[in-house]
């Protein structure tokens, strides 16, 4: 991002006048998880919602069939003439030679990016309460959603994927609150910023801070940078949660209100103690500066999601809520789709499926499920999908965090072009040196190309006991259900 990028105005600066009265909205590239989300949210607030996308994937195809919203499959002019919309929302996977959203910037309909969209057409007026970071973005707002909920708040959500409490990404309430998923990826071909600007959070949680996105940040300060802008425009009577970690204490460090932050470790002023796991989830007692506050039972595994549901629990406290009222309600939240999901349990094996895509993700996930199942062995399954992943960035990351399972699958993506806005990219992946080097530490370990083919490998060797694990940014083309019939069969 330039400098001009990187200091740019926030939301409605773009796309002309908001026309009045509104009906009709059509969304390109509908099929993500955002403009998903946002096409749902919409449809529920009585717009009439279209969309076009290239193709469409669980969850999200479930969520826009059954909300009845119609999709027309391919990118076409014709798509926008026969949708007549009084807006266009244009989503960031579409690119300045997108035919559809050209026709309808040449012909001068209002068009908005997502979260300019987003932030005029629902989140205006109420409390901003934005969750940003690299991992662990969906899970925490959700759970802020559903403490939110649990304790009279009525709050409206927008998140990145399917909540089990709220029975989908989205929630229109009538109370004070707006809690929102906020991503550092830049918002549109014609809008470069970051997302989470445009949201004007006046109440913020950081989870974590690492690199990822190489498409458009060239390194770990570069997103910084974005951050720093993030924490300088919140406003003095604002609230800033943080996780304590290196990078955040840095970043925040330019946050324009006061900011406490959260953890497992020395120093935080919201801790953890005496944690114990069980078949049901993870017990622990909430410590603030250094005494114990209440005691939290959530039905989730792993450190993430202990720091995840700490960092929860600080935010709607500053927001008016009872320590020991948010505390209880944390062991009524059901969790996220794709967030070590059980899908199955066949012949003594358990398929979990899970986002992970991210080194430090795949790790905290693989310890996650080791704790969760203890004494099973332990199958990871990963597809290096992401524009991230599927460069050589992590090459050696991947196989400390795949380390912990008894055997590694790695999907065989074939290196192609991938989209830089830094640089050409000439070093991709290896998966087969990654299992060269898994070998070599002592796990058994693959490369297969093909999901058709994983799901029979992992399938004829699979054992009474076995947990296996699938991590993947996509729906690795169905995995997850090929395997389940494949034990089966």
């Amino acid at each position: 991002m330039s400098e001009r990028e990187t200091t740019a105005s926030g939301a409605g600066a773009i796309g002309g006048a908001l026309p009045e009265p509104l009906r009709r909205i059509h969304l390109i590239a509908i099929g993500g998880t955002g403009m998903g989300s946002l096409a749902g949210l919409l449809h529920a607030r009585g717009y009439t919602v279209t969309g076009s996308d290239r193709a469409l994937y669980p969850p999200m195809s479930e969520a826009l069939e059954r909300w009845e919203i119609p999709v027309a499959i391919g990118f076409d002019p014709e798509n926008v003439a026969r949708a007549r919309p009084d807006l266009v929302v244009v989503g960031n996977a579409v690119g300045p030679d997108n035919p559809e959203a050209r026709a309808a910037i040449d012909a001068g309909l209002p068009y908005r990016s997502f979260p300019d969209a987003l932030y005029e057409l629902a989140m205006r007026g109420r409390h901003s309460v934005v969750i940003a970071g690299t991992h662990g973005k969906t899970t925490t707002t959700t759970l802020v959603a559903s403490l939110l909920l649990a304790t009279g708040r009525d709050p409206s959500l927008l998140v990145g994927g399917i909540s089990a409490n709220f029975d989908g990404p989205f929630r229109i309430g009538e109370g004070a609150h707006f809690v929102v998923e906020g991503d550092e990826y830049d918002t549109a071909f014609f809008d470069k910023t970051p997302k989470f600007w445009h949201y004007h959070p006046q109440s913020l949680l950081l989870t974590s801070l690492e690199f990822d996105h190489a498409d458009i940040y060239r390194d770990l300060d570069h997103i910084k940078s974005v951050f720093r802008v993030l924490l300088e425009r919140m406003p003095g009577d604002g609230r800033v949660i943080a996780a304590r970690r290196d990078a955040l204490r840095e970043v925040c460090a330019s946050a324009a209100c006061p900011v406490e932050e959260y953890g497992l470790g020395e120093g935080a002023g919201w801790r953890a103690r005496e944690v114990e796991v069980d078949e049901k989830g993870t017990r622990f007692t909430v410590v603030l500066d250094g005494s114990p506050v209440a005691d939290a039972r959530i039905p989730m595994f792993g450190d993430f999601n202990i720091e995840n549901a700490l960092g929860a629990l600080a935010l709607v406290h500053r927001l008016g809520v009872p320590l020991d009222e948010a505390a209880a309600a944390l062991d009524r939240f059901e969790g996220v789709r794709r967030r070590q999901e059980l899908r199955g349990e066949v012949a003594g094996v358990a398929v979990i499926d899970d986002f992970a895509h991210h080194p430090t993700a795949v790790r905290e996930t693989v310890r996650a499920i080791r704790g969760r199942y203890p004494g099973r062995r332990l199958v990871a399954a990963f597809e290096p999908r992401s524009n991230t992943s599927r460069r050589a960035l992590f090459q050696e990351a991947y196989v400390d965090a795949l380390v912990g399972a008894d055997r590694v699958i790695l999907a065989h993506v074939p290196p192609g072009p991938l989209y830089s806005a830094t640089g050409e990219v000439t070093e991709f992946f290896d998966a087969a040196r990654a299992v060269a080097a898994l070998r070599e530490r002592g796990v058994e370990a693959e490369a297969i190309e093909g999901a058709a083919s994983i799901a029979e490998t992992i399938a004829g060797g699979a054992e009474p006991g076995d947990v296996v694990l699938v991590m993947s940014n996509g729906d690795f083309d169905g995995l997850c259900r090929r395997l389940l019939d494949a034990l089966a069969g």
